[in-house]
C-alpha cells in the first residue's frame, strides 16, 4: 500500500476540487486557481517589504486579473508590454509605463495627439535615437511625452568582455545616464519621468536548477556579485540623473529578485507579475516558491500502447533559450512525463509514466506553462476557481480580440 505524504494529500485534495469545479468544461481550457493567485499576491507583497509593485501586464494578459491584482494595497501601476497595449489599457488604468521601446509610429501619433493618453503613459527609451524617432513620428505636438530611461542592469566583467544578463540598454554607467538625462532636458516636448533597470540575471534565472552542483554554485556566486555591483551602480546613476532633473519613480527588480531589490534605497518601486501565476520556471528558486495558480487542460485522444496516453496538441513551448525548462510541466495526475522523441508536439503529446497506464480516451491532464502570460496567447478565456467552484470566466487579451505581439 502506498502511503501519501502530507504534501501529496494536499495536492490530491486541491486537484480533486479543481477537477470537480471544471468537470462540465470541454478541453482545452485554462484555469486560474484564485486561492493560489491571491496567496501568491500576498507573498509578493511580503517579499516587497513595503515598496509598491508595478504589475507586469505581459505576465497576466487578462484585464480582469490585472484589476484583481491592482485592487490589492501592495500593487500600484502597470508595466506594459507594447505601446498599443498601453493605449488600450488606459481605458481602465491611469499609470502605465511601457516596459520596452516602441517603433510604432501610428501609436506614437495617437499618444502625442491626446493629452489624457500622454498623462497616463510613459515610454521606455535608452538612446537619443529613440527621441529622434518619437519626434519624427509625431511632428510638432502640444503634449509633452513622458519617458523612462532604461539603465543596463547586467553584470559586466573582464573590462566588459563578459556580459551576464539581458542585452537591453546601452546606458550602463552613471556618467552615461546623466548625459542622457541632459539630452532629454534639452529636448522640447519630453519629460524624463523615471529610471528602470531589470536585473534578469538575478530575477529571471533560477538558482536551483537541476544538474551540476558546481553550476548551481557558480550561478549563486555570480548573482551575489551582481546584487552588490548593481546596488552601488544604480544608486550612483539615480543620483547623477537627479542632479539634472527630478524623477517620479525608479523601478527595479522582478518576481525573482524582490528581496534584494527592495533593499536598495534608490529604488522607489518594484516590478513583478509572473509570480502571481506561478509558472514552471519558478520551480527552480531557493528563496521562494509561488503556488502553481495557472493551468491548461488537455484531453487524452489516443492510446497507441497500453503504456502511452496521447494528448491533443500541447506544444505550448515558452520563449527563451531552447531547453527542457521551456516545456510545459504535467501537473496532474502526478508522475506523467513526455517522451524524448516527441516531447510536447503541435498536434499531439504522448505521455508515459505509471499514471498513463490508467488514462482513457476523454480523460483530462492538467499542465502548467513554463512562463506566465504566454499561456493566454493560446486560449480565449480563463475559468477562475475558488472554494471548489468556478466563480467567474474572464477573457484573456486574445479573448477580447487583442493580439499585441
Amino acid at each position: 500500500m502506498t502511503v501519501q505524504t502530507a504534501s501529496a494529500r494536499a495536492a490530491q485534495g486541491r486537484f480533486d476540487r479543481l477537477r470537480a469545479a471544471t468537470a462540465g468544461l470541454e478541453p482545452p481550457f485554462g484555469v486560474i486557481d484564485l486561492d493560489a493567485f491571491d496567496a501568491n499576491a500576498a507573498d509578493l507583497e511580503r517579499r516587497a517589504a513595503g515598496k509598491p509593485i508595478r504589475l507586469a501586464s505581459k505576465s497576466l494578459r487578462s484585464r480582469a486579473l490585472i484589476r484583481r491584482a491592482l485592487d490589492r494595497p501592495g500593487f500600484q501601476g502597470v508595466l506594459g508590454f507594447t505601446l498599443p497595449e498601453a493605449l488600450w489599457l488606459t481605458e481602465e488604468f491611469d499609470d502605465i509605463v511601457v516596459g520596452y521601446p516602441t517603433a510604432d509610429r501610428t501609436a506614437l501619433r495617437t499618444l502625442a495627439g491626446d493629452e489624457r493618453l500622454a498623462s497616463r503613459v510613459t515610454l521606455m527609451v535608452d538612446s537619443v535615437e529613440h527621441l529622434d524617432l518619437i519626434d519624427a513620428a509625431t511632428g510638432p505636438r502640444p503634449t509633452r511625452i513622458r519617458v523612462c530611461l532604461e539603465l543596463d542592469a547586467a553584470l559586466r566583467l573582464a573590462g566588459g568582455r563578459v556580459h551576464l544578463g539581458p542585452r537591453r540598454s546601452p546606458v550602463h554607467t552613471p556618467r552615461e545616464a546623466a548625459a542622457f538625462a541632459r539630452a532629454v532636458a534639452a529636448r522640447p516636448g519630453f519629460e524624463l519621468a523615471g529610471i528602470m533597470g531589470y536585473e534578469g540575471q538575478i530575477a529571471g534565472l533560477g538558482d536551483n536548477q537541476a544538474g551540476s552542483r558546481l553550476r548551481r554554485a557558480a550561478v549563486r556566486a555570480l548573482q551575489r556579485a551582481s546584487v552588490e555591483e548593481l546596488s552601488s551602480r544604480r544608486a550612483a546613476a539615480v543620483a547623477a540623473v537627479r542632479a539634472v532633473t527630478p524623477l517620479r519613480f525608479v523601478n527595479g527588480g522582478g518576481t525573482g529578485s524582490l528581496e534584494t531589490t527592495t533593499r536598495e534605497d534608490a529604488v522607489t518601486e518594484l516590478a513583478a507579475g509572473s509570480g502571481l501565476y506561478g509558472p514552471g520556471l519558478f520551480d527552480f528558486y531557493r528563496t521562494f516558491r509561488p503556488a502553481p495558480a495557472a493551468f491548461f487542460v488537455l484531453p487524452v485522444v489516443r492510446r497507441p500502447t497500453a503504456r502511452i496516453a496521447t494528448l491533443l496538441g500541447g506544444g505550448w513551448v515558452a520563449s527563451g533559450p531552447p531547453g527542457r525548462d521551456r516545456l510545459p510541466t504535467p501537473a496532474w495526475p502526478p508522475g506523467l512525463r513526455v517522451t524524448a522523441t516527441e516531447a510536447f508536439g503541435e498536434v499531439q503529446t504522448p505521455l508515459v509514466g505509471t499514471p498513463a497506464h490508467a488514462l482513457r480516451l476523454g480523460d483530462r491532464v492538467w499542465l502548467r506553462h513554463a512562463k506566465a502570460g504566454e499561456l493566454c496567447e493560446r486560449i480565449g478565456e480563463l475559468h477562475l476557481v475558488s472554494g471548489g467552484e468556478v466563480v467567474e470566466t474572464v477573457p484573456t487579451y486574445r479573448g477580447e480580440g487583442r493580439h499585441f505581439l
